[in-house]
């Protein structure tokens, strides 16, 4: 039997302390008012918000047998592996035979866990092991409090339960102060670091905390880079995409406007937002030819905003039995890591042909949900080549609050692209004529474009290794905007006769701009 903790309470007062934030302070009064109460209480946290430290207080103000997951193991040891409900029992009858005043269990979810896995042969069982050191415990007026994450049934029928609120800017500054000296803490605007993460848990602000603390000169700024670096959550490695910025998209001035104006001035502006109750727009659609630039301006305005950047596309469905689970994850994900991006790649086609299986409709529940207050700061961003192809549903007010239509680039415009991607190239490519290369490029996109460079680079490069005379830079690359116009007419030609086509799921060239 492992030796458990049981220390008198002024002991454990003068040894311990403990610092806790308004919101653990709140979840530690309240359990203890329910302890004076009753006989029975639960703490519950589900993201790691600091229950351990609170149980820290409660023990140093109760007294009282500790009983953590490390007592659990210990315990087991003395079974065989899957006699986990008997190791349990047995740890905890062995607790109350010695008559405390209170039993503290922590992390009864990991257990709980455990026993309820799909390779557990008994699940169950482990209820009815709860129920029977409920009995126990009252029998013996013994106090029970355990924290755990999702509350078992035999347990929320009979205790009081308190949750941790979620963390306020005075939570960041209360934890953050344990491991940053007073001056520093004085000096960061908690508020700010508050808007850019609500959702950091204690662990997080922790290891932040202690990370800046080795730093020299540690500010708001740097918080929030390290926060940006460690804590990036996202289904999609962006790092290995070329990085996008306002800068690199040409024509478009119209629609970076409206997305600053829309999602950005509300998620950075906490002044203005707050003294005009300016709210982002969460629902945003791009529509417009392949190749205009959708996915670049969605990937854009990720890193513009130091964002979370969360896929949606046709290689889930196609490629996963859960799409749902995958869905409900990645919205999950997305809200606790706000400010953050939904991206619903090629949305038309992901719903094609789905009007009765459900799919769109549990999107729908998703999209909805974000409506609440704590969601406001997911920007929910869809692309579709055909807008007339999506659910009407999809469309109404509410949902789609910015609708942004791209284009193909005018004449100055793959004048900008062209002088922009050519100037990094050594002579005589930077040398090349911009002004007849943009004249004819009437009718391509941004990706043709891209594509034509590199199909000139090819051409030149081949007559030279050929020992062939080369002609001017720019013919090679008229060369290639002409097969880039053949190879666009052909493919409205096709489309024409087969009535559509099915593109293929996953990134394309436009998508890796």
């Amino acid at each position: 039997m492992p030796v458990l903790e049981a220390v008198a309470v002024p002991a454990r007062r003068a040894a311990l302390k403990i610092t806790l934030s308004p919101s653990q302070r709140k979840a530690a009064n309240g359990v203890l008012l329910g302890l004076t109460r009753g006989d029975c209480a639960v703490l519950q946290d589900m993201g790691s918000d600091g229950k351990t430290t609170v149980l820290d207080h409660i023990h140093a103000e109760l007294g009282g047998i500790r009983i953590s997951v490390r007592d659990f193991l210990a315990a087991l040891a003395a079974h065989e592996p899957q006699a986990l409900e008997e190791a349990f029992l047995s740890l905890m009858d062995g607790a109350i035979a010695r008559h405390p005043d209170l039993i503290i269990v922590d992390d009864l979810h990991l257990i709980k866990n455990v026993v309820e896995s799909c390779d557990y042969p008994r699940q169950n069982l482990f209820d009815a092991t709860l129920a029977a050191i409920l009995a126990s415990a009252g029998g013996a007026r013994v106090r029970l409090l355990f924290a755990t994450g999702v509350i078992p049934a035999s347990i929320a029928a009979r205790a009081h339960s308190w949750f941790i609120d979620d963390f306020a800017a005075e939570d960041f500054r209360a934890i953050s102060s344990a491991y940053l000296d007073p001056v520093v803490c004085s000096r960061l605007d908690f508020e700010e670091i508050h808007r850019f993460a609500p959702s950091l848990n204690a662990h997080q602000l922790r290891k932040a905390a202690m990370w800046l603390a080795h730093e020299a000169n540690p500010d708001t700024a740097g918080f929030l880079d390290y926060l940006n670096t460690h804590n990036l959550v996202s289904n999609v490695a962006i790092a290995e995409v070329e990085p996008v910025t306002w800068n690199d998209l040409k024509g478009v001035d119209d629609l970076i406007q409206a997305l600053e104006a829309g999602i950005a001035l509300p998620f950075e502006n906490r002044e203005l937002a707050m003294k005009f109750s300016l709210k982002p727009k969460r629902g945003v659609l791009l529509s417009g030819p392949p190749g205009t630039g959708k996915t670049t301006i969605g990937r854009a305005l990720a890193h513009r905003l130091r964002g979370k950047f969360f896929l949606v596309d046709g290689t889930m469905i196609a490629g996963s039995h859960r799409f749902y689970e995958e869905i409900d994850r990645i919205f999950t994900a997305a809200k606790r890591n706000a400010p953050s991006i939904v991206f619903i790649d090629d949305a038309d086609v992901i719903f094609a042909g789905d009007r009765e299986s459900g799919l769109y409709r549990y999107l729908l529940t998703k999209l909805d949900g974000l409506e609440s207050a704590g969601s406001g700061r997911v920007c929910v961003m869809m692309t579709a080549m055909e807008p007339s192809d999506l659910p009407a549903a999809i469309l109404r007010s509410g949902r789609v609050e910015l609708w942004l239509e791209t284009r193909l680039p005018d004449e100055a415009a793959r004048a900008e692209i062209f002088r922009t991607r050519l100037a990094s190239l050594p002579a005589p490519f930077c040398d090349a004529d911009i002004d007849a290369l943009s004249a004819a490029s009437r009718g391509t996109t941004g990706a043709d474009l891209k594509a034509v460079i590199e199909d000139g680079k090819l051409r030149y490069a081949y007559d030279q290794s050929a020992g062939r005379l080369c002609r001017p830079v720019e013919q090679y690359f008229l060369d290639a905007v002409r097969t880039a116009t053949q190879n666009r007419q052909k493919h409205r030609k096709r489309k024409s006769v087969t009535g559509g086509e099915t593109g293929a799921f996953g990134f394309g060239i436009e998508q890796l701009q």
